[in-house]
């Protein structure tokens, strides 16, 4: 009798672990609601609320971190409030803040249903949130499909204009095909393991010797590369891009990347740690193949837009890199910390270039890097920052970009392998080559005249100016101060982040 009692009791809820989730969930709620009450002229409100429900869910994140200590572990160890899981989350929570400053304008003037976007916008955020902190296969697939389920509509927010509608109808059918193959692998993981726990999963493979632990492991990691637009499942990523609203853009290329990569290391890490070579190989294709296609695809692009979604594409590739070494000797702890350094670099450049973009079209409405000629002479700010980001992407020093492709590459050349010093050297070729197209934009900027004589100053949002001098300061601190982002790599320890 006493065991059926205790089998209903109430759950042991560390609430304060869960408090940024709480935020997100009720503020969502709070949105939909205003968005029923507010009249059309003062929709604004529901993007003003959405932001400081993204800072007050950002203040919890920032208390668990200050106090730290324990570990977190909720429903037995399969939702887990860790280092790890808080650096992303507060990426995930500050890049959502960022897309909503660049989305104000763009959904009031456009005549968007602002409502309902922000509603979409904290949805997709909340699945990320999860995802960073999902031990277990149910978990896991339950936040990716949290966060791209409202990505996909999203991306075809623009309903009278044919691009958009393209984006969202191929994102959403090739996402959907996705999703099928990682729930197939996942399916065979807990069938071998008898268990959707993550780390019960790995102890059961093994080293993954077996025909059916082959497959599940390959049809994960498929089923992640779609949503990390890793060649050759990348195909969605330009037309995405390029037709979706600018923020909207920004948010799939930074945040639902991230949070791809999220679930993607707690598979490899946990799910799969001793399969080395079973996932190790197909990193290493995938890597490769990711860096090597997005930058010559890059190379040919003449709308600004579509060539950072190569670009994209390509970044993608050199965060792969250390995963291809992740299980060789020493190298789990330093890929990892390479990993979680290159997406919060990486976050911060591809926004602020993205809000840079938002400044230039409202003036020059055109998405043609042509149309970029002279920008130096009529915006010079605005010039400025998009050289800054631009360089960072290249991996120019000081800026944070060096950092994170120093960081990637010290990982691999560490690993002391013949796979990783042949990464290492496709890698660098790779750079070298992805300066050629962020300098033909630069030159644009700098040298070239305005192709319609403009010189009228371009007049930028305040929001949008908010975004980019916050990208602006986190580029230039994070290049001139490496250790303060380092700070956030330490807590990718695989003594905290995935139980060692």
């Amino acid at each position: 009798m006493l065991a059926s009692l205790l089998a209903f009791a109430r759950p042991d809820v560390d609430y304060h672990a869960l408090a940024p989730e709480i935020v997100l969930a009720a503020g969502l709620c709070l949105v939909l609601l205003l968005d029923l009450f507010v009249p059309d002229h003062r929709r604004w409100i529901t993007g003003t609320v959405a932001g400081f429900v993204l800072l007050g869910a950002f203040i919890p994140v920032a208390t668990l971190a200050v106090i730290g200590g324990d570990v977190r572990s909720l429903f037995d160890g399969r939702y887990v409030i860790d280092e790890f899981a808080l650096a992303l989350k507060g990426l995930f929570l500050l890049a959502g803040y960022v897309v909503v400053l660049l989305s104000s304008n763009e959904m009031e003037e456009g005549g968007y249903h602002q409502g309902e976007y922000y509603v979409l916008l904290l949805t997709s955020v909340l699945g990320m949130v999860m995802m960073a902190s999902s031990r277990d296969l149910i978990s896991v697939f339950v936040a990716l499909e949290f966060l791209s389920i409202p990505a996909y509509m999203m991306a075809a927010w623009r309903k009278r204009d044919t691009k958009s509608n393209e984006a969202g109808v191929k994102y959403y059918l090739l996402g959907v095909f996705a999703s099928a193959v990682l729930l197939y692998g996942m399916s065979l993981l807990f069938g071998l393991a008898k268990s959707t726990k993550l780390s019960e999963i790995g102890a059961a493979i093994g080293d993954g010797s077996k025909a059916a632990a082959v497959l599940g492991i390959v049809f994960v990691i498929v089923g992640f590369a779609f949503k990390v637009s890793a060649v050759p499942f990348h195909t969605w990523a330009p037309d995405t891009y390029q037709g979706a609203p600018t923020p909207v853009t920004a948010f799939l290329s930074v945040a639902s990347k991230a949070a791809g990569f999220t679930g993607l290391v707690a598979m490899v890490y946990l799910a799969f740690p001793m399969a080395k070579d079973v996932y190790q190989p197909f990193m290493w294709v995938l890597a490769a193949l990711t860096m090597t296609v997005g930058n010559l695809l890059a190379l040919k692009q003449t709308n600004i837009v579509r060539m950072l979604a190569y670009s994209s594409v390509s970044q993608g590739g050199f965060i792969l890199m250390p995963l291809a070494v992740a299980g060789t000797g020493d190298a789990a702890g330093p890929a990892l910390k390479a990993v979680v350094v290159y997406l919060l670099i990486y976050a911060a450049t591809n926004l602020g270039a993205f809000a840079v973009i938002i400044a230039v079209s409202r003036t020059t409405r055109s998405g043609e890097i042509s149309s970029w000629g002279g920008l130096f002479n009529y915006a010079p700010g605005l010039a400025v920052m998009m050289t800054i980001f631009l360089a960072s992407l290249a991996g120019i020093p000081p800026l944070g970009g060096w950092y994170a492709k120093f960081g990637a590459f010290r990982a691999v050349v560490d690993a002391g392998s013949g796979w990783g010093y042949t990464i290492a050297v496709i890698g660098a070729i790779n750079a070298v080559v992805a300066t050629a197209y962020y300098i033909t934009v630069m030159r644009e900027m700098w040298m070239k005249p305005a192709p319609d004589g403009r010189v009228s100053a371009v007049k930028v949002p305040s929001p949008v100016v908010v975004a980019i001098a916050l990208c602006g300061i986190g580029t230039l601190l994070m290049g001139v101060l490496p250790g303060s982002v380092a700070r956030f790599g330490d807590l990718a320890d695989l003594t905290h982040a995935f139980g060692g």
